[in-house]
């Protein structure tokens, strides 16, 4: 399969791939017909889907059975009236449902919304509105049900509602009976296009209300990067992404790049909190290849006896979305042999900044630049920064578009304008250079430092103050003063065993353990004890609202 899309499969060193690393992009593609499809007809029997969940259930789905129900998903919704260029909101949690219907409707060209089951009524109605949504589909959930009730009086684009599950609601379509009763499908005349919009996914919204990131139809092959290049996959893989299919890191992980490669994805469907243990479990007992997740959930499963799991099948291990402590590089490894591979991307790209399989990562950094994009790191007087100096980082597109970088922000041209103008794409996110190459993060534009001429990011301040074993979770934002312009500030949850111990005593220890692990100037001078942070609804850190309280 990846012969049909790369130029090169292969590369003999780092410049080797830089040079040659092309993907062909097909005229029309559709990543339900052309990979999905494809694999059925050549590969009927190979596995694709291995799904478990919390209550000792198992699906193992081959590409010719995703292609029957696809198929099958394609024909019911056709048959309801959603048509080509609809908005379809998926709310669907890791339901084995999710990986068909949104196939369905790839096959169909209508625009999938994946969403988070935690929304509340009032962001339904949000989104509603804001994309014209014409369905909502949902897995069985009584609050969830209820929320989006309550939303539609205000959501009058919402025309179906449809639920996987038993007890199906008065005005609400039984997907399930709905799919088993449909006719045969036959593929739409009018074919999709490549630069037609395939998916939307709505920002967590830090500092606003979420914004509306749209992709085309090429946006799947820009994912071969991930899978083959950073998840390091090979058809034999088994590999789980640890996210719901809420959040754009599913797409990542369970789903676009896994199946160009011939991956098998795992999923792990389980109800309430993380429960480190049980993954562990999992990852054992499904002989799980390749594994990915945020440096949190590392520093989870480090504190289990690994020792207990058989985890001799596990080839791989990649980590990205904050900081990963050195010292959680380390312990793993020693414990698994596996030394864990950052990158960094946003919902607006693809991994940008990739730790290589070749290369030897240096915990902390993200890597080197994705070749298929023509990055720089931009300074505050737009120079391209010096090796050891703090730039934004940038992609230019004035030679090509690259393969999975947005289109915009949907019905928002002056928001997209203020980010993507004149071929220069700024994300928002600073970072440095070392001598090597490696890029390492800073944090957001809107979220640097300036105090006594320095500019102080808070993301390496965090990975200092994370390294002391009261912290569980910490904010660094910058607060005025008249001396220094600004001075950092902790806001700091702590370990429950600590929490008793929440006072001066604490803050200086925490204070002079930052100025040992970082530069003494980068040590917060303000910190605060609380027992939770602010965070956005996929659970980010929402400083801004620390930063208004203090004002």
């Amino acid at each position: 399969m990846l012969e049909r899309f790369l130029k090169q499969t292969s590369f003999t060193s780092h410049q080797d791939f830089v040079d040659n690393y092309r993907i062909n992009v097909p005229e029309n593609f559709n990543f339900a017909y052309d990979v999905v499809d494809e694999w059925a007809k050549t590969h009927p029997d190979k596995r694709a889907l291995c799904w478990t969940n919390d209550k000792n259930e198992h699906y193992d789905l081959n590409f010719a059975q995703l292609k029957e129900l696809s198929d099958k998903t394609a024909s019911f919704l056709l048959s309801i009236g959603i048509e080509k260029g609809d908005m379809v909101m998926l709310i669907l949690k890791r339901n084995i449902e999710f990986w068909y219907v949104i196939l369905a409707l790839h096959k169909i060209g209508a625009i999938a919304i994946p969403a988070t089951h935690l929304l509340t009524d009032k962001d339904i109605v949000y989104r509603a509105n804001a994309a014209t949504i014409k369905a909502i589909i949902t897995s069985q959930d009584d609050n969830l049900i209820k929320h989006v009730n309550e939303a539609m009086p205000k959501s009058p684009s919402v025309k179906y509602r449809i639920m996987i599950g038993n007890d199906i609601p008065e005005g609400w379509i039984d997907f399930r009976k709905g799919v088993e009763n449909t006719s045969k499908f036959v593929r739409p005349v009018e074919k999709t296009k490549n630069e037609d919009i395939m998916i939307l996914y709505f920002t967590s919204g830090t500092t606003g209300q979420p914004k509306m990131v749209i992709h085309d139809f090429t946006y799947p092959l820009g994912h071969i990067t991930t899978a083959k290049f950073w998840h390091n996959l090979h058809e034999n893989s088994v590999h789980l992404t640890l996210a719901d299919t809420g959040w754009a890191k599913a797409v990542w992980g369970k789903l676009y790049g896994q199946w160009i490669v011939g991956a098998c994805v795992f999923v792990y469907d389980f109800e309430g909190r993380f429960i480190p243990a049980d993954v562990l479990a999992m990852i054992s007992k499904y002989k799980v290849t390749s594994f990915c997740a945020p440096p949190t959930i590392f520093r989870f499963l480090i504190r289990e006896e690994l020792s207990k799991y058989d985890l001799s099948a596990l080839e791989y291990c990649t980590t990205a979305g904050e900081a990963l402590n050195p010292s959680v590089f380390e312990t793993f490894y020693k414990q698994t042999g596996i030394k864990m591979m950052e990158a960094f991307g946003q919902t607006e790209t693809a991994p940008t900044i990739i730790t290589f399989p070749w290369m030897e990562p240096k915990p902390g950094s993200m890597g080197v630049p994705n070749p298929l994009y023509k990055m720089d790191l931009l300074t505050y007087d737009d120079r391209s920064a010096e090796d050891g100096e703090q730039g934004e980082i940038v992609f230019y597109t004035n030679e090509e578009h690259p393969l999975a970088l947005f289109m915009g922000y949907y019905r928002d041209e002056a928001l997209t304008r203020s980010v993507y103008a004149d071929n220069l794409y700024r994300t928002g996110d600073m970072a440095w250079r070392d001598e090597d190459g490696y890029y390492w993060f800073v944090g957001r534009t809107d979220d640097i430092i300036k105090s006594s001429g320095y500019r102080i990011g808070p993301f390496e301040v965090e990975s200092a103050v994370m390294t002391h074993p009261a912290v569980v979770e910490c904010a660094i934002t910058g607060v005025p003063d008249e001396i220094r312009g600004q001075v950092i500030k902790a806001t700091i949850v702590l370990s429950p065993q600590y929490k008793d111990k929440a006072g001066d005593e604490l803050a200086h220890d925490i204070q002079e353990h930052v100025k040992n692990v970082t530069a003494p100037y980068k040590y917060p001078r303000i910190i605060e004890f609380v027992n939770e942070l602010p965070k956005t609804i996929s659970g980010k850190i929402r400083r801004v609202e620390i930063r208004e309280q203090d004002k």
